[in-house]
């Protein structure tokens, strides 16, 4: 029979337990892993990019008007002249007073940098705009005047050059590949502090606040001074320059934006190939597509450009572009918001020839347009009505609309071949937006051109359903919605 010793069994299971225990507590918790796997070290991107990012400081030459005695006494002078008062008895100046000279004073700081090693630097247009010298520091405190080669404000984009070689150049990201969460880090000069290192998430991308940028939203801390600094990815790669922040105290929010690089780059290299960027322009005012709008025309779903007027004379106008049209792809690429079309057309070369998609009257159709230079832009001509209303009919009336005939003067001045004008809209017609003196192009899809054709489209329309209607009122054009009460 075997004897079991149990005091000895239970003393090593113990000590078996307390190792255990012990090996247990030296390693890390579940928590502290995952901490350590989220929460980046930025220690190695500073000192990786930090050298490619300056200091931007702006001069402007101001003239002198002999101290603050003689500026009081001309703006009092100035004050009688454009009243035409009896001017005081004041001391004259001396009959040669000395000519004021031109004195530099600081006009801004701003942040760039290094975009290649033979001194071209990229920042923001509004850090140089109006500048009559800028300065450009290196984080080895070097300074150089800088020479302007180009700023697009449309873009807010600005290449400078100084005389230095060598220069550590940042290494461009790609923009596509950036996700909204990730890991960002900015270095500037807020309120002229060199080379502050701030670090946030990136909140959103194609975020619209501008014509032709979709910028990048961070909740990086931006500062006045921090403009035209560097927005970098964690492989250390710039992705974005930091150019606006949205603020009510004129300090970081949370809410900032830079522009992406590769449209950056994109106008940086015409700025240092003419000095200038050419855009391309079709013609076109254009607004969004509303999801109301969308499903009563049979769009589906809400996206697109809507033409709410075409410029006469343009490409857009010769190329067959009406008003009312729903621009629904560029060159093959999908336009799925209003804001997506001038981005397309602007980065477009002039000259070329792009293929329009617009859905009209229920269907799509395919038309080619040549694209012009923006800067040649003139504004739209506003139509007017001088003409005697014709008298009105009564069609429409269980629509709340009581509309005529067009005459012949507004339909040329409106650059149209026929539509009904309102005369009366009340009930479903005025809570659906409509009012005197609009223009009815078509209805539920069908273009109409005069009265009989409005009537007898009226006559077939389903009344229980949301109706369409095109309409101009002066130069735009627009959708409304009628729904008839139940």
């Amino acid at each position: 029979m075997i004897q079991i010793d149990w005091k000895k069994v239970r003393s090593r299971a113990l000590a078996g337990a307390f190792a255990l225990t012990a090996s247990v507590a030296l390693l890390p918790s579940t928590s502290a892993i995952a901490q350590n796997r989220t929460l980046p070290d930025f220690t190695d991107l500073v000192e990786q990019v930090g050298p490619s990012v300056v200091n931007i400081r702006t001069l402007e030459k101001v003239t002198a008007r002999g101290g603050p005695d003689a500026a009081g006494q001309e703006e009092m002078l100035e004050f009688f002249r454009r009243f035409g008062l009896p001017m005081p008895n004041v001391p004259r100046q001396a009959p040669h007073p000395q000519r004021p000279q031109p004195e530099e004073q600081p006009r801004g700081v701003g942040s760039g940098f290094v975009l290649t090693a033979d001194g071209l630097i990229m920042t923001n247009a509004h850090v140089v705009e109006g500048a009559d010298e800028v300065i450009v520091t290196l984080t080895d405190k070097r300074e150089f005047k800088a020479k302007i080669i180009g700023a697009d404000k449309r873009s807010d984009v600005a290449v400078v050059k100084i005389d230095a070689t060598g220069l550590p150049a940042v290494k461009v990201g790609d923009v596509s590949r950036l996700k909204v969460g990730e890991w960002v880090m900015a270095i500037g000069s807020p309120f002229g502090l060199d080379n502050s290192v701030t670090a946030g998430i990136v909140s959103a991308k194609q975020r619209d606040t501008g014509d032709y940028l979709p910028f990048i939203q961070t909740d990086v801390a931006i500062n006045p001074g921090n403009s035209g600094g560097p927005l970098i990815n964690m492989r250390g790669e710039v992705v974005g320059i930091n150019s606006q922040i949205y603020s009510r105290s004129g300090g970081s929010m949370g809410i900032s934006f830079a522009i992406p690089m590769d449209e950056a780059v994109r106008v940086s290299e015409q700025l240092r190939a003419t000095g200038r960027v050419s855009r391309g322009r079709i013609g076109v005012q254009i607004d969004q597509v509303t999801k109301e709008v969308a499903e009563s025309i049979g769009l589906g779903k809400p996206q697109g450009a809507l033409v709410r007027a075409v410029e006469a004379g343009s490409p857009a106008e010769k190329a067959g572009v009406e008003a009312g049209d729903i621009i629904t792809k560029f060159d093959g690429k999908t336009v799925e918001k209003a804001t997506d079309l001038p981005r397309m057309v602007g980065s477009t070369k002039p000259g070329s020839h792009s293929a329009l998609t617009v859905f009209r009257r229920g269907v799509s159709k395919d038309l080619t347009v040549t694209i012009a230079e923006i800067d040649a832009e003139k504004p739209a001509r506003k139509a007017t009505d001088k003409e005697e209303k014709p008298k009105a009919s009564s069609a429409g009336q269980a629509l709340g609309l009581g509309v005529s005939e067009l005459p012949d003067a507004l339909k040329k001045e409106l650059k149209i071949k026929g539509g009904v004008r309102v005369d009366v809209a009340n009930e479903a017609a005025a809570r659906a937006g409509l009012r005197e003196g609009d223009v009815i192009i078509q209805i539920a899809n069908v273009e109409v051109n005069s009265v009989k054709e409005f009537e007898s489209v009226v006559a077939k329309l389903d009344k229980s359903k949301a109706i369409n209607v095109l309409f101009r009122r002066g130069e735009w054009a627009q959708y409304a919605v009628i729904r008839l009460a139940r």
